[in-house]
Formats: C-alpha cells, structure tokens, sequence
C-alpha cells in the first residue's frame, strides 16, 4: 500500500476546520492534539491523501474532528470507522465517509443496554463472499433490524443485480461489528452508478423493503491500483419505533422477605425475576455511594457522598457475606432482622450498625483469604487510585469522630507519603474497609449481571456533587470551589431555592487534566450499569452558587455568568444607589409585615440597629444568615425561635443585587425573583420597569452563549469515555441553550407532566414529549400521582378535565382508574423510555396501593434535613404473587408497543 485518500462527504461553513485522529502514527496514535488536518474542496467535501511506507499490518480505527471558529470541538461519533487491507495489492485506497452526528436517533441504539441487552438476540449470522476482484467495499448501519434479517444492496447495474429483488446482495455483520458490509466488483460497469439498500428476510428467503429516500449515487471510476471503501453512514429505516418501559426505586427502599431492614443488592435481583413478567425492561436506582459521614439518620441522603466511588455498606447482605463459617452469628440476628424487616420504613442508624458490626467480624476471620483471591486483586488494582484514600479517610473520620478534614490534629491535608505510611502501619484496621468494598462490588456486579441475563437494564444515577466533607474532596480539594456552595434557584418546590451544601466544581482545573476525575467516575460506574442517570445536567451549563455565609439558595448566583456592570445602569438612566440595592431594605412596613406585632420590638432590640434616616440595619454580630443560624442553634427548637429565624434569613436575602467578589463595586448579579422582595416594591414603578428590564436581559440573554461553550466543553468528552446510555435532569430553570446541546451530546431529557417547560402550559402531556427522552409522572423528588392529587384541588380539576379529558368532578382522591389513565397516557407516549416510581404502579391496584399517601414520597427537596426511608410496604414476593396485576400491567405494556 502506497497511498491512503480520505474524502469526508460534510457540509462546512466558514471559519470551520476538520480534522482526523486514530491508531495509527499517520493519524497522531489517536491523540487529537496530534490529529491531521484534512485540506478544504468545497463546503461538501474534505480530503486527505496520506502517503505509507509501507504496508499496513493491522486494522486502522479512526475517526474525524470538526474544529469551529469559537475553538470547540465537535467529534465524528463512535469508534467503528475502520480501514482492513485484507491483503489488497492495490497501491491506492480511496476511504469514502460520511460524517456520523452524535446526535442522530441511530446511535443510541449502539449504547450499551441495547448493543448488550436489549437488541443483543437481533444479530442474524449471513455467510457471504466477497468476488475474487473486489473494487468496492459498502459500508452501513441499521441498529434495529429484527431477528432473521439482514440488509442487502441493490443498483442500476448488473453487479447490483439491476434493482432485481429476487437476487440482491446480502450483506453481513459479524456480532462484534457495527456496520454491515459486502465487497462488489464494479470493473466492468459505468458510473455514476444508483443503489439502494434494503432489508432481506433470510429465513423465508424473501426481500421486506428498500430504505426509504431517494437513491443513492456512487460518482467514481476503476482502477486496477484502486480500491474504494464507502462508510455510507445509516440505512434510511425507521429509527424511532423501539419503545421500553422501567420502574424507578431505591435500592434501600426495596423489601424482600429475607433482606435485612433495608433493601440490599440481592434485592435487585428479585426485583429482576418480578419485573421480568410484567414486560417492564429497565430498573432506575438512586445513587449507592457510602455517605457515612456522621453514623447517624442524617447520612440516609443518597446525594451526599463521603465518595464518588465507594459503595455504601448498607446494601450489604450478611447471609452472602456469612457463608457458613458464619451462619451461626448470623442466626443469632434473625430475631432483630425479622422486627426490623417488618418496620414500615428504614432504620437507617440500627441497620447500619448491625451490618457494619457483622461486616468486621467475618473480616477479622476471612479477611486474609479474600486479601489472597485473585478477585480481590484484580479488583484492588483497578480501584486503588480512590480505594485507598477512601480508606485511610473512614479509619481518620473514626478515629477523629469527624468527616470534617480540616480539624483533624494530622491528616488534615491530603498527601500520598502520608497516607502510604498512615496505611503501612494500620493494616489492620483500614483493610476493613477494602474487604467491605471488594464484598460490596462482587454483589452488586452479581446483581446487574443476573439483570443483564435476563434482558433487564439496570439504570444508576451520577450525582452533581460531593460532599465538601469527602474523601474526593480531601484527597484532591483543588478540583473544588471550598468556599462556595452549590445548590439551585427558587422554584415551586423551593420557594427559598434549595442549598445542597456541597463545593462546586473548579472546572477549569478539571479541565486541564482532561476531566480525568469525571472519567475514572464513569468508568468505575460503567463496571455496574448499562445507563446512567445526571443529577441536576443544568450543572454542566452552569451552576447555582451560594456563598459560605449564606444558608438558603435564594442568596446565590450562576457560575459562570457575566455580571452586570455599574456602567450599564447608567447607560440605561437607571438610578443606581449601591446600599438601596445591596444592603438589606429595612423599615418599618417591612418589620411588621415580616414579624408581626408579637416580635418586632424583639428583633429591633436584639438584632437591628437604626440608622440616622430611620431605617434599619442588622447588626454585626447578624448580618449573615450563617451567623443567625449559628445564634439559634444554641437555643431551644421552638416555634418563636424557628419564627425569628426565618424571618431574620428572610430580611438578610431581601436586597435586589448581589455585589460580585473583588469587584471594587463595579460588577453585580441580580438576586433571583428581584420583583418579589419588599426592596423592589418600595421602588418607584418607572425604576421597577427599568431594573426588571436588566433583569430579564441578565437572567434570559446574555448568558446563553457562555452557558453553551461551558456545557459543548465538557458534556461531549465526559460522552465519549462510556458507552453507557446517558440521560440528563433537565429540569429547573433551564437555559435556551439545553435542548440543542444534550442533543449534540446524545443525552436523552426526562419530561415530567406535571414540571412543563414550556411556561405557556400548565402542564406537560406525555404525547408531545421527544423520541430521545424519558417520560415519567413522578420522581424521586416529587410526591407521586396519588400523593400530588390531593396538593391542589383546583389544580387536579384543571388536569381532570384537560389532561385527561374527562367531565364534570375530579374525584377527591386519585383511584385506580384515573392513576392508570395516566400511566397508559406515558405508556402511549412516543418517548424512547417510560419510567414510572413503583408507588405509582401500585397504585393501579386497590390491594396493592398504601393507604397512608402521605408514606409513599421518597424526598422532600424543600427540607434539608430530611430522614430518607422510605420502603415498599409489600415484599418483592407478594408482588410476583399478584397475578392480577402483573397480567394487567403486562397488557398494558405489550398493547403500547414497548
């Protein structure tokens, strides 16, 4: 081989540059720093002709980078575009290809639940040869052909059979390969030549259909030194007809009549052998991340990890673990695990502790052996890099009595030598947490293995944050913003908007050595699950940050965001008063309407001052809602404290800007919901207008192209290290920018009925939603169907009778005909994916729903505090039991297609 000529058949505008990558020292050895650029001849087409050596050994993977005037890249989706010579003594090779966008429908369906799971059975095995001379490989895809069919070629020549159904080219893909392919001698034809490809049956023997468009036109001439291989890109098929249905739940919350007070990974697999009769395709848990921070009940926030990487010890289950050596301590247990098993809800701290206990005693005996196993091992190599830092922090945090780092007398800042010989000299004791681990991932990789082989996928969730009290954090703090807190602006459910307490990204830092954090994440994700939940996906747009003194979200900014300048309210001719603006508006009216006549001569005596115009001002010692939190935390918990509190929080967020840090006064953000704070209404209507106009501009406007180039530099990398199928909560105060961006990166957006993103609609129906999306009633986060019925009453009207088209009274509490009406309308909806909590499914069932609503909601996102413990209140075996219902919901789910 002599010569190599690239020619990418793409569409270009000025300003943009392609570039090409792969295996192979000509292609940089797929480094993109070292890519080659392809040279410009015209906006449709790009070449490159590469002169070699000498031949060519090995197959060549590669792929292309569009680079764009802004420098952000976009790449060629997949690593299936290959060149084998196949012992060609042809001295020139022509690769014709089509670009492959990430965001085309057909790629999902190459993501691993389907590749593995789903369409894993489709594969049907055609023999074919190849001519003895052949001048033309073609190349295609199509993900969703069915079991027994394969695709076939046809042409307006006798080598493509002369459009001949009865006699067309089969093609044929091995299990391992993308593209389907067949060689064909064009020596003798003329060109241009027109073809199409078909689908052929081969078990009846017959062709089904040709692609649909118009034909394809193959522009090239023969040569004996040339041979031509053509990445034609998909078949024109059908690409949105595959559906699937999931069930949403907890790992913690699933009960099973030997799981120990919680549900553990075991569980999962009877959750499979139940599911599995229902038709439902997908199981979606909540993070499993250890979040052991305090040994108490306010650990159960499955968002709050100690770690981004360790499992959490309380989805353990001790009979695997005990084996026999251990059978008898375990026995002495099941009166304590048959009481706790039959608690409504999670004991979170006594579980804990018991398993926790357990867990040391049969490491004390076995832990050695593991140690040995080749299992623990291979295991250990792979995750030492978070492994042994996790380690040393939970033997710290014990032997301190606190996750907080920067107290501890040593340790407290992160060093590998330290650390090295802190772990040399404890074995012992911080080996129990690397025999935890190693038991932790045998069993949930046996638990997703066994859903795998039963063609369920199993879904996980990827948080937005760490805990800033971590052993991510501590081991690597610059990847961190410490001093900041992340959380998300006011909405319906947080009207005080909500601080989640943990450091924001420091994403430039990130960045700089490739987001080598967030792909080891990935990957250590990807060992378990086939797809993958992102927490709060706005984060990578931008993110809600809220300075270390304030305690609600209400008192933070975006992250980026360009700030207004003060010359801009001049240029505008607004009146610009930095303390009318900045510092808390207090007077009189606002006193009285915050405290009421019981407080306010309290609250003026203890904690304002008053200024020479007579308003007022809060003193030093309360100025923060940090420091007022601090003052009532030393108090008794009692309503007129609780009272005082939050209307002190109330008057420190009640300012219309909030000045930026170390901007000498030049710079500002404006505070969310600016128009409802008693400072903006005491503002003369014309300033009002004026303000809400910059308002506007900063919150829907100026920020949309930032927030693009900052979600189109991370998301699409982040992307490409897992071929895991990615979805992303989209929901909150979403950017212009969202949608267009998750469909550059291929991420499917969750639409709820009841959260519209469209502000023009109350509420969202299911039949509108998106192919690449997930459509669900309720999450996590949300009460469920029956829950939410009974919130507002002439909000459930308005949905009664446009939603779900019926007449005259809603019923005052949600029955089993009106929570299956919704659940068809998701079931009916064209979105990819169905996912519904299983609260909501069983409530379609009067035996099976709960009767106490109010028990059935998982998370309340309003409080921080929070006690998550939900639980089913019937066990994974009454529910395979309930044929009833498992033959009713299996109707539902075949009549609708998926």
């Amino acid at each position: 081989m002599q010569k190599i000529i690239f020619q990418l058949r793409f569409h270009t505008h000025f300003g943009q540059e392609i570039f090409i990558t792969g295996d192979h020292p000509l292609l940089g050895n797929n480094d993109p720093s070292q890519a080659v650029p392809l040279q410009y001849f015209s906006d449709e087409l790009w070449y490159l002709s590469l002169d070699v050596a000498g031949a060519i050994e090995k197959k060549i993977t590669y792929h292309y980078i569009l680079r764009n005037a802004d420098g952000i890249d976009d790449h060629d989706f997949g690593n299936d575009k290959t060149i084998e010579v196949d012992g060609s003594t042809a001295r020139e090779l022509l690769v014709i290809d089509t670009w492959n966008y990430t965001g085309y429908i057909e790629n999902t369906f190459y993501t691993k639940p389907f590749a593995e799971v789903l369409l894993a059975a489709n594969h049907t095995k055609v023999e074919t040869s190849r001519p003895a001379n052949t001048t033309h490989v073609l190349k295609v895809k199509a993900p969703l052909l069915s079991p027994g069919q394969t695709l076939c070629l046809l042409g307006s020549c006798g080598a493509l059979a002369n459009w001949n159904t009865g006699s067309p080219l089969l093609m044929s893909r091995a299990e391992n390969e993308t593209f389907f392919h067949v060689g064909v001698d064009l020596s003798a034809e003329s060109f241009p030549i027109a073809y199409k490809y078909g689908v052929y049956d081969v078990t009846r023997n017959r062709f089904v259909c040709y692609e649909s468009g118009d034909n394809r036109v193959l522009f090239d001439t023969v040569s004996s030194t040339r041979k031509t291989i053509l990445h034609d890109g998909f078949a024109a098929l059908p690409n949105t007809m595959w559906k699937g249905a999931g069930i949403a739940v907890p790992v913690f919350s699933l009960r099973s009549k030997k799981s120990f007070g919680t549900g553990e990974f075991s569980d999962l697999k009877i959750l499979v052998d139940w599911i599995r009769t229902t038709g439902i395709k997908l199981v979606q848990v909540l993070p499993v991340n250890d979040t052991t921070a305090t040994h108490t009940w306010t650990d159960s926030y499955p968002y709050s990890a100690i770690s981004a990487f360790a499992l959490h010890p309380l989805y353990m289950n001790l009979e695997m673990l005990a084996g026999s050596g251990f059978a008898k301590e375990l026995a002495s247990l099941e009166k304590e695990r048959i009481r706790l098993n039959a608690l409504p809800a999670l004991d979170y701290e006594v579980v804990s502790k018991i398993k926790n206990d357990f867990i040391a005693k049969v490491y004390k005996q076995d832990g050695a052996d593991a140690f040995a196993s080749g299992g623990f091992k291979n295991f250990f190599e792979n995750n030492k890099h978070w492994l042994v830092p996790y380690a040393a922090f939970c033997y710290l945090r014990d032997k301190n009595g606190t996750v907080d780092f920067e107290s501890w007398p040593s340790c407290n800042s992160y060093n590998e030598n330290s650390i090295q010989q802190l772990v040399a000299g404890h074995k012992e004791e911080i080996g129990l947490y690397y025999f935890t681990q190693f038991q932790l991932h045998v069993q949930l990789k046996e638990a997703t293995a066994y859903a795998r082989s039963n063609g369920i996928v199993v879904k996980g969730d990827i948080p937005i944050g760490v805990s800033r009290n971590s052993a991510d954090a501590w081991q690597e703090p610059g990847l961190y913003n410490m001093h900041y807190q992340a959380g998300a602006p006011p909405d319906d459910f947080a009207v005080k908007g909500q601080n989640w307490g943990f450091p924001t990204y420091n994403w430039q830092r990130m960045r700089e050595d490739g987001f080598a954090w967030w792909k080891k994440r990935f990957a250590q994700m990807n060992d378990y699950f086939d797809a993958f939940r992102i927490d709060h996906i706005l984060g990578f747009f931008r993110i809600w940050s809220i300075p270390m003194h304030a305690v609600e979200g209400i008192m933070g900014h975006f992250v980026p965001a360009i700030p207004v300048h003060i010359s801009e309210f001049n240029s505008q001719a607004i009146w610009f008063d930095h303390a009318r603006y900045v510092r808390p508006f207090i007077n009189e009216t606002v006193l009285r309407d915050t405290f009421g006549d019981d407080d306010i001569e309290l609250v003026k005596s203890m904690f304002l001052q008053q200024e020479k115009d007579g308003s007022y001002a809060l003193q030093p010692a309360f100025n923060t809602q940090r420091k007022v939190e601090q003052h009532f935390a030393a108090l008794e918990k009692d309503t007129q404290h609780n009272r005082i509190k939050q209307g002190l929080f109330d008057l420190i967020s009640n300012v219309i800007l909030l000045e930026a840090e170390n901007a000498d006064g030049q710079l500002y953000h404006f505070r969310f919901h600016m128009e409802h704070t008693s400072s903006y209404k005491h503002l003369d209507v014309q300033t009002q207008q004026q303000l809400k106009a910059l308002y506007v501009n900063y919150f829907f406007r100026r920020q949309d192209d930032l927030w693009r180039k900052e979600a189109l530099q991370k998301l699409p990398e982040l992307k490409r290290v897992t071929n895991m199928l990615a979805c992303g909560e989209d929901l909150g105060l979403i950017p212009a920018c969202v949608p267009d961006v998750m469909k550059q990166a291929g991420l499917l957006s969750l639409e709820i009925q009841r959260m519209p993103k469209d502000d023009a609609h109350e509420f969202f129906h299911p039949n509108n939603a998106p192919y690449l999306s997930v459509v669900t009633p309720s999450t996590h986060d949300m009460s469920t169907i029956r829950g939410w019925w009974e919130e507002d009453r002439a909000r459930t009207q308005r949905f009664f009778n446009n939603q779900l088209g019926q007449q005259g009274e809603a019923p005052e509490h949600c029955d089993t005909a009106t929570v299956k009406a919704i659940i068809l309308q998701h079931l009916y909806s064209p979105a990819m994916w169905c996912i519904f909590q299983l609260q909501d499914l069983l409530g379609m069932d009067e035996n099976l729903r709960r009767n106490d609503v109010g028990a059935e909601r998982i998370n309340v996102p309003a409080d921080p505090k929070h006690y998550w413990q939900y639980r089913m209140h019937v066990t994974l075996e009454e529910l395979a039991a309930a044929v009833s219902f498992n033959t009713e919901l299996n109707k539902f789910v075949f009549a609708s297609g998926r």
